[in-house]
């Protein structure tokens, strides 16, 4: 069963439990934009879960064109220091809530973020996926807009994890 209130997604997953989602933490970088373009149709997405997930972005920036994504979704990204950024993304998604926290990449770099999450989400991207973030998500896809439309129908979700 899922239910959607105010900006939350709400949902019971048998053999799991009910689960509460109030964010959405995603890269940005081979996640929701390709050689720093931002993949078509992505800027609509993110603009039509907003009114259900708080959206944060992180980024440590590759192709220094995060600033033209910011202004393109409407959000200002958080951009991690160099080095140690696994460990950037995971203590981020802990400070917001884990419990809370729907998490999506596909980078070495995500794998830490999508474990903590209480919800991970590994995209395949044309920059690939890093086999450490396939093993530490709980679904994994082939892009990006299917990511977007398991949050759209989250009893897809339910369907995938249920035990």
């Amino acid at each position: 069963m899922q239910v959607i209130i105010d900006a939350m997604i709400e949902l019971d997953i048998p053999g799991r439990g009910k689960i509460q989602l109030e964010y959405l933490v995603s890269d940005v970088n081979g996640t929701l934009a390709i050689d720093g373009i931002l993949i078509d149709g992505i800027a609509k997405r993110i603009a039509f879960i907003r009114d259900r997930l708080t959206v944060h972005l992180l980024t440590a920036d590759t192709h220094g064109r995060q600033a033209a994504i910011d202004q393109q979704l409407n959000l200002t990204a958080t951009k991690l220091n160099p080095g140690n950024e696994q460990e950037q993304k995971k203590l981020f998604v802990e400070k917001l809530g884990a419990a809370k926290v729907v998490a999506i990449g596909q980078g070495a770099n995500d794998a830490a973020m999508l474990k903590a999450a209480t919800l991970g989400i590994c995209v395949l991207s044309a920059e690939g996926a890093a086999s450490e973030t396939i093993l530490s998500a709980d679904i994994v896809v082939p892009n990006i807009s299917t990511a977007f439309d398991l949050l759209d129908k989250p009893l897809r979700i339910v369907a995938t994890l249920r035990k």
